[in-house]
């Protein structure tokens, strides 16, 4: 049951946070045609951050108590971290080498 609970649990983190923060930055992603075509990579970047929260800090005040329960290490978080970033940053390089 514990289980079952924490999947629910990630369910609500990975979709109403991860919508909640998209739907704050998406405006920033529609500033030309390119960006908006590529902003979807920014969805991408919003996931990728929300894994690293959930594994470093969310899954240790879950009901789920059993194995593999170990945080990221930091290599792990450093280019999760940098990936993320690259994400975020692409429709806008591509905005700019395009020229749209």
């Amino acid at each position: 049951m514990r289980v079952l609970l924490e999947l629910f649990r990630i369910i609500l983190i990975f979709g109403l946070l991860g919508g909640l923060i998209w739907e704050i930055i998406k405006n920033v992603y529609t500033l030309n045609e390119a960006t908006e075509l590529y902003g979807w990579m920014a969805g991408l970047a919003i996931y990728v951050l929300l894994f690293i929260l959930y594994r470093n800090k969310f899954q240790f005040s879950g009901w789920y108590k059993g194995k593999g329960r170990e945080k990221l290490s930091r290599t792990a978080t450093g280019i999760l971290l940098a990936c993320a970033g690259i994400l975020f940053l692409i429709p806008f390089g591509l905005a700019y080498f395009i020229g749209i």
